[in-house]
């Protein structure tokens, strides 16, 4: 069954295994201890410390290892936000970095602190400047991904570390979608990433911060890994994750190249096999095994269900499923269609034809989901009125757009026709349906319940 979703978690990597299996028997025992099982164990921590920050790209003494990617971001946040705060409680963060970033920037103004969120453009890059205009005399610290871990797009860090530098400021990255195709560039002053993206164990995050960045660790510390993340340390799974990073990276190059010509074939023919489908994330400046597309008049849930029960394993940032009715919210700051929206992202060692076998049952659990909606071109008829109102009110995504797709032709060109939703998602989903179908989007405005959506017909 091909599995589709490493930028969830990579399948682990052969060195893994090995490396995890072989330092079950040798890591065992506290490194903290001087006796000889303990010092067997801290020759094995240096040895992957040192790994580690090598791929990294800063010294072994400025490394830690965590409990996870998530715990490295929220320590790296708010140690470098308390040592920082005779400058101020200002943070910079753009608006699609990943959820462990933006629940620490949540935290951080719970106590009071300020948040800055930096806009992107479609397709989910921050321009340099957005971070330029952002940083002032208080600001403690600004974040930014490496690269986005729902479309792909690779982020201008090295520009925003300049201009981070330039001002004083710190910039943490999130690495963790990227750590494993290669090293950060620019003069970032701190870094996290996470193991299980690149085929270590999970349960391991690594935090670097760069000698000279004021830092206070916050909450109790002992004196394990410089008092930054405090407890035993999961010494086997440290020694497998550092020896599948090195091993990865000696890979990147070829498999990027490889990978890539598979995801360019998902972006090429998607949009020829599906009808109303936009691909979204940057065309160029992105990851090689990560491809995002949505369907319009598609639930994104039962659309995953349907790619399940045909073998192959996706995810998805829609709006459409069960654990929220809410859109990404990602794609809400691309303002890019959310609905039957699917991630693909692809595990080293794909092979074409499992991508082939992919391309080929899509199309039809695209429209078997549409069908079970009631989907159909609408007939010609005449226009009715010269506008309509639709009242959408409890309706959830797709339905409110499978409506409006009704209507248009029950007005003539140029008449306009009106949704009244109580959902969300109408507010991303209306506009990008318009913008596919070419017809004008007239914006919306409050109703006592719910937002009316204006739409134009333009032919």
């Amino acid at each position: 069954m091909p599995y589709f979703d490493a930028a969830s978690a990579a399948p682990l990597h052969p060195v893994a295994r090995q490396a995890l299996q072989a330092s079950l028997d040798e890591g065992w025992a506290d490194p903290a201890r001087l006796y000889r099982e303990g010092r067997r164990a801290r020759l094995l921590l240096d040895a992957a410390r040192e790994a580690a920050a090598e791929a990294v790209g800063c010294r072994a003494d400025e490394l830690v290892f965590t409990p996870s990617g998530t715990h490295a971001v929220h320590a790296g946040v708010s140690g470098v936000l308390a040592g920082r705060r005779r400058v101020g409680d200002h943070l910079v963060v753009s608006a699609v970095e990943h959820s462990s970033v933006l629940h620490a920037a949540e935290a951080h103004a719970g106590r009071g602190g300020s948040v800055t969120e930096v806009p992107v453009d479609r397709f989910g890059a921050v321009a340099p400047a957005g971070y330029a205009e952002a940083l002032g005399a208080s600001t403690a610290l600004a974040c930014l991904q490496s690269a986005n871990h729902e479309v792909g797009t690779v982020q201008p860090v090295a520009e925003v570390a300049e201009i981070c530098r330039e001002a004083g400021v710190p910039l943490l990255v999130d690495a963790a979608q990227s750590l494993g195709w290669g090293p950060v560039e620019g003069a970032w002053s701190a870094l996290a990433a996470s193991a299980h993206k690149w085929g270590g164990p999970p349960g391991v995050g690594l935090l670097a911060v760069r000698k000279g960045v004021r830092f206070s660790p916050q909450g109790p510390t002992d004196e394990r890994e410089s008092g930054r993340s405090p407890g035993f340390v999961n010494l086997p799974a440290i020694v497998a994750a550092a020896a599948s990073l090195r091993a990865v990276r000696a890979e990147a190059e070829a498999e990027a190249a490889r990978l890539r010509i598979l995801v360019d074939r998902v972006r090429r023919r998607v949009v020829r096999l599906v009808p109303d489908v936009e691909v979204v994330g940057h065309p160029d400046a992105r990851l090689p095994h990560l491809v995002t597309f949505s369907c319009l008049y598609v639930d994104g849930e039962t659309l995953l269900h349907e790619l399940d029960r045909a073998g192959f394993s996706v995810n998805s940032g829609s709006s459409c499923t069960s654990s929220t009715l809410t859109p990404s919210h990602v794609l809400r700051a691309m303002g890019v269609l959310s609905e039957g929206n699917v991630r693909v992202s692809l595990p080293a060692g794909t092979r074409a034809e499992e991508v082939n076998a992919f391309l080929e049952v899509l199309p039809g659990a695209v429209a078997g989901v549409r069908e079970r909606l009631g989907v159909r071109e609408p007939a010609a008829v005449a226009p009715v009125a010269d506008s309509v109102e639709l009242d959408a009110l409890g309706l959830r995504c797709p339905q409110p757009v499978i409506e409006l797709a009704r209507a248009i032709t029950s007005v003539p060109v140029g008449g306009t026709v009106t949704v009244v939703s109580d959902d969300e998602v109408a507010r991303l989903d209306i506009p990008a349906w318009c913008g596919m179908r070419g017809h004008e989007y007239l914006g919306d405005s409050p109703r006592p319940v719910g937002v009316a959506y204006g739409v134009r017909r333009l032919h």
